[in-house]
């Protein structure tokens, strides 16, 4: 009797207790080997990848794609040790005329999983969802590989203009929403309910940054191998604010006040898959560099969809860039259950009065939205200011002052 082996929804991190069947990588009746993937689950937070617990045949699938699916619940079956059985043709004739065009298909699936392997599972689940030509996509991850958000930038490039009339063309698409852009959806809105959200505006010189980073990009990208940008300078700048207004780096639980002595500060990043907010653990601890490629990493994570969940909970206090979208200001809505978020924007050069006189500086908006229950206006002003003064002179940083 052949031997059947479950293989079942794995834990799914803290408090997340359900997923979504996202996409069968394998088929039923298609083998398998060990640690093949078999299916992708998609939660509120990260996609996760169930491989297969013996090599074999898939020869049972519960829940098809779109299913909801409960951690501990099996999602199928895998026959150990048996063979992919072939289909045989209806005569030998069908099967000869059938040789050409099957070998044409053939040469042209295995071109495509060559290039779709090569990138990854959600690389290749989004250029057979859209149908996509790798062959056509502008790699720009390590080692010229494809990244999910390379195909997603392939989308929605500019398009030819097409002569055929949008008359036949479906004028709208109802598509169900991810699980995720469900929870961010829940979780702004529940703060929104539940922290009384006040911001608060100041605008930050950036001569010295810039002078800064043009005097030892070269020097700091050849030692350190990743580049010098604006976001070490502002989780150091907000390290230092947040020591010494520690009620921002605070929250709220019920009726008390939990104060941390520790600083992992996350860094908003909008990925294909929606907003997500992964952790730089321990940032006070980290040096420039340290900071710049921690970011760096957990970027290139959230835009390939591999984030996992302890890289994405735990955040004290976050910072958020709209200023790479171009965005000249904004009021940022909280991390709950954090009680401040630093908006960052763009840089532009503007006319300012320095010693009276009219210069042209390269000035940044940065905003602070807080939660007014725990933090007042003094305290929030007084934040932004050390934040503004540690930019604006960032030996501060180096000297602790």
């Amino acid at each position: 009797m052949a031997e059947h082996k479950e293989f079942k929804v794995p834990p799914l991190g803290e408090s997340v207790s359900e997923a979504t069947v996202a996409r069968w990588v394998k088929k039923e009746g298609q083998a398998v080997a060990v640690d093949e993937i078999l299916v992708e689950l998609e939660t509120d937070k990260v996609t996760l990848e169930v491989t297969a617990p013996a090599s074999g045949v898939l020869s049972k699938i519960y829940h098809p794609e779109g299913a909801t699916v409960e951690v501990g619940q099996v999602l199928g079956m895998v026959e150990i040790g048996a063979e992919a059985v072939a289909p045989v043709a209806a005569s030998e004739e069908v099967k000869a005329a059938a040789v050409p065009a099957k070998n044409t298909v053939v040469e042209e699936k295995t071109a495509f999983t060559k290039i779709a392997d090569a990138n990854g599972p959600a690389v290749r689940k989004i250029a057979e969802e859209k149908n996509v030509d790798l062959a056509n996509v502008t790699p720009t991850g390590k080692d010229g590989r494809i990244t999910k958000g390379d195909v997603i930038n392939h989308l929605e490039a500019p398009a030819t203009p097409k002569s055929v009339a949008r008359s036949s063309e479906a004028r709208e698409e109802r598509v169900k929403m991810s699980r995720l852009r469900q929870r961010v959806a829940e979780r702004l809105k529940q703060a929104q309910n539940t922290a009384a959200i006040l911001t608060t505006f100041n605008e930050v010189d950036m001569s010295a940054v810039f002078d800064i980073r043009n005097r030892y990009k070269e020097s700091f990208e050849k030692k350190h191998g990743v580049k010098l940008g604006f976001m070490s300078f502002f989780v150091k700048a907000a390290i230092q604010a947040l020591k010494q207004s520690p009620e921002v780096n605070a929250e709220i639980n019920g009726d008390e006040i939990i104060y941390k002595n520790y600083y992992d500060i996350g860094v908003a990043v909008s990925a294909p898959q929606g907003l997500v907010v992964p952790v730089v653990r321990d940032a006070d601890q980290l040096s420039f560099a340290d900071i710049e490629k921690e970011v760096a990493r957990l970027g290139t994570r959230a835009r390939d969809g591999k984030l996992t969940i302890d890289e994405m909970t735990g955040g004290t206090f976050t910072v958020s860039n709209g200023g790479i979208f171009g965005s000249l200001m904004s009021t940022p809505i909280l991390n709950s259950p954090q009680t401040g978020i630093l908006g960052m924007h763009k840089v532009q050069e503007r006319p300012v009065a320095l010693n009276g006189q009219v210069v042209i500086r390269p000035m940044i908006y940065i905003a602070l939205s807080y939660d007014h229950r725990l933090i007042d206006g003094r305290e929030a002003v007084t934040f932004l200011v050390r934040i503004k003064e540690n930019i604006e002179n960032p030996e501060r940083l180096l000297l602790d002052v």
